[in-house]
């Protein structure tokens, strides 16, 4: 049996895709129902990435070009594919866009300043329209994802493994598993994985009433939802601080609405719910993908890696990690999470780019430090 633990969408794509080869997987959340942190409050915007041909941009693309084919065929009801139109967040970005043309996932439209403001929005007079993108309706996916999944509440508060298999602790009860996928998010706390770097970032997307007739999403600094009988969503990730309720002072959406009508000349926008979580997100903003390094045995074992020695690293036995998806968590979960099921269950080796291997090396180095 495999032990997913968290039930954001990081765990639920893992539990579906190892269910899906066969595998059989108890989903462990401190809640009865899925999607209770951050994955619940997305807006869950899927879109490409534009930039200059990075990694990073490569990488994300590659997950969209995968997740929108995803939902597009398994929960089409869900999944809102009337476009993304992406539009500089000022001037110096707006001169940043003509380099990224070349650079940008195809199918993608030119649009011009005539063409945006069709749509109801002055002042801007360069956007990348890509129609393979849309949005997902975040809660109802993940209902639907662990309906097929079976879901076990319990407070996880230790990891044991013995003569092969761990023993999943909490405060009234146990349960033993082959293999453990850990999927909580930025509470990491079940073992020394510090050398990940993982912290949370905070997202807020409140839910509108609004007259405003936006036939597709747009996304600049923050996005705006196409209206949908009469409701758009805005939304952001987009707060540091580790207080995040004492930064927004009780009003998470304050910023946003001020974007949202400016950049619309709009004030109608009656709020309906607001929705505030917390994400993961790493050093580096890639995903993390992958087995899990022991850490004090590599620094007990091998104390000369903190001054450069160069040894074979160990890992945890039939212990895995999915984690660090930031804003783009809908984007990253079902490429990342199928990739994790090709891990454990064949053996496939796990992309260089999200594998957590590629952390540890320069966190050890500044451990010397």
């Amino acid at each position: 049996m495999i032990c997913v633990i968290g039930a954001g969408v990081a765990g639920l794509m893992s539990a579906y895709f190892l269910k899906e080869a066969g595998a059989k997987v108890v989903l462990i959340d401190r809640s009865s129902i899925p999607a209770t942190g951050g994955s619940g409050c997305a807006g869950a915007f899927i879109s490409p990435k534009i930039g200059k041909d990075s990694s990073l941009q490569e990488f994300t693309n590659e997950a969209f070009f995968f997740s929108q084919k995803f939902y597009r065929d398994r929960f089409p009801k869900f999944f809102h594919t009337d476009g993304v139109l992406r539009i500089p967040k000022n001037s110096e970005d707006e001169k940043r866009f003509k380099i990224y043309e070349k650079y940008n996932y195809t199918p993608c439209e030119i649009w011009q300043k005539s063409k945006i403001k069709e749509i109801g929005i002055d002042n801007v007079s360069l956007g990348f329209f890509f129609p393979e993108a849309g949005d997902i309706d975040a809660q109802d996916l993940c209902k639907e994802l662990v309906d097929s999944i079976d879901i076990h509440q319990m407070n996880v508060e230790s990891l044991e493994f013995k003569d092969g298999v761990w023993s999943i602790i909490g405060d009234r009860e146990s349960i033993e598993a082959k293999d453990v996928v850990l999927a909580t998010g930025y509470e990491s706390n079940l073992l020394d994985i510090r050398y990940m770097g993982i912290k949370g970032l905070w997202g807020s997307r409140g839910d509108y009433k609004s007259s405003l007739e936006l036939p597709i999403s747009i996304h600049k600094d923050f996005s705006i939802s196409s209206n949908r009988n009469g409701t758009i969503k805005i939304g952001a990730t987009h707060i540091k601080s580790p207080t995040p309720c004492l930064s927004c002072d009780g009003r998470p959406l304050a910023n946003l609405e001020a974007k949202a009508k400016e950049l619309t000349k709009r004030d109608d926008f009656e709020l309906i719910e607001t929705f505030c979580g917390m994400r993961s997100t790493s050093r580096d903003h890639f995903p993390i993908v992958g087995s899990i390094v022991d850490v004090s045995t590599m620094l007990s074992e091998y104390p000369a890696i903190t001054k450069g020695a160069k040894v074979p690293l160990k890992h945890y036995k039939n212990l895995y990690i999915l984690n660090g998806l930031g804003g783009r968590g809908f984007v990253f979960a079902p490429f990342i999470a199928h990739k994790l099921s090709q891990y454990i269950l064949k053996g496939e080796p796990i992309d260089s780019r999200i594998n957590p291997d590629r952390l540890f090396w320069k966190w050890v180095r500044k451990e010397r430090l």
